[in-house]
């Protein structure tokens, strides 16, 4: 560990296996605070490779809640946060959307980031449980086709290394990694990013990972989620290849609107935004999720094209779909509770 410390802080890169042993090192108990925030300092200041976030992301994965894999083709739709727009839960209602077209969604998320309100929160304050065990994970993935996995839950060993992140004040490779750390096995992926010059370079983390496609998205505004207020910046990964391309709303038959009329307040205004939604109601809260689980149905390869995944998307709110999918994990979470508590 010294050793690779060292050369950290002296700004050398790392290879993956060497990555893979100081991301070890970091939940071994001998590993002082200091050395952990060393880590995150150096890795801040010099810049992280592909090889060296997935290196952590794979440690970070082996050391979290297993989930046994027997459902196929999943995918995830969260993003990193850290956009400070305040918006409104927009990848926790497109994940209903996309579920309510076909999609099988591991929603992997945690407490409020970049929002005024998390994906938890927001799901907490609608009855869901946040602490599924793995069994309950497949067997909502194979009965509902969304479950919801809750990063603190699933990853338990964070804890110390999260306080060390805490304690520093900076951004350091968890604000980006935490939607590649989802313990389920995914085949694809809709990864939203605050960052636009990672945009390449976590597709290329997503390639390592497996993905077989995936789109990796900057929005307008710098977004880390589609957004209608004007040019959004992508790459699509689809077989090791990767593709970087721009989408605006018009592109797909939507209006522009601007990222103030998509913000969100508390836990219960998240909440009645995501069932205006789910119920079609016409706003730019609509819109914003058409054109976000349009795209998240053209990354896993459902849609044939990004219109098509938007017409899809309409379709999954009209049909009741979408909110169907959002009653079954309610009513799934309140009965489990009954049975503990009987």
């Amino acid at each position: 560990m010294n050793k690779l410390l060292k050369k950290l802080t002296n700004g050398e890169q790392l290879m993956k296996d060497e990555m893979r042993e100081v991301a070890q090192a970091l939940f071994d108990e001998d590993t002082s605070d200091s050395e952990i925030a060393s880590v995150l300092t150096a890795l801040r200041v010099r810049g992280e490779s592909a090889d060296e976030i997935a290196a952590i992301v794979e440690v970070l994965r082996e050391n979290a809640m297993t989930i046994h894999h027997t459902v196929t083709g999943v995918m995830d739709n969260c993003g990193t946060g850290g956009d400070g727009s305040s918006s409104f839960n927009i990848s926790t209602t497109s994940a209903f959307v996309l579920a309510g077209a076909g999609a099988k969604i591991a929603k992997h998320g945690n407490r409020s980031v970049s929002s005024k309100t998390g994906s938890a929160d927001v799901l907490e304050k609608l009855g869901i449980s946040l602490d599924f065990t793995g069994e309950e994970v497949e067997e909502l993935l194979e009965t509902n086709g969304i479950a919801f996995l809750f990063a603190p839950y699933v990853h338990p060993r964070l804890k110390r290394i999260m306080k060390v992140r805490n304690d520093l004040g900076v951004p350091t490779i968890f604000n980006l990694i935490g939607p590649l750390t989802n313990p389920v096995e995914l085949e694809t992926q809709f990864l939203g990013v605050y960052r636009r010059d990672m945009l390449m370079k976590m597709a290329a983390v997503l390639n390592q990972l497996g993905r077989s496609r995936s789109i990796v998205i900057n929005g307008a505004g710098y977004m880390d989620e589609a957004s209608l207020a004007g040019e959004n910046h992508m790459v699509l990964l689809d077989k090791g290849d990767l593709i970087p391309f721009t989408l605006k709303p018009e592109d797909v038959g939507l209006s522009m609107y601007s990222n103030d009329e998509i913000r969100g307040g508390d836990a219960k205004k998240n909440a009645e935004i995501l069932l205006s939604v789910l119920n079609g109601e016409p706003s730019a809260y609509l819109d914003t999720v058409l054109l976000n689980a349009g795209l998240g149905l053209y990354s896993a390869g459902i849609a044939s094209n990004i219109k098509d995944g938007v017409d899809r998307a309409r379709e999954s709110i009209e049909s009741g779909r979408a909110l169907e999918k959002l009653n079954h994990l309610i009513e799934f979470s309140q009965n489990r509770k009954q049975a503990m508590s009987s």
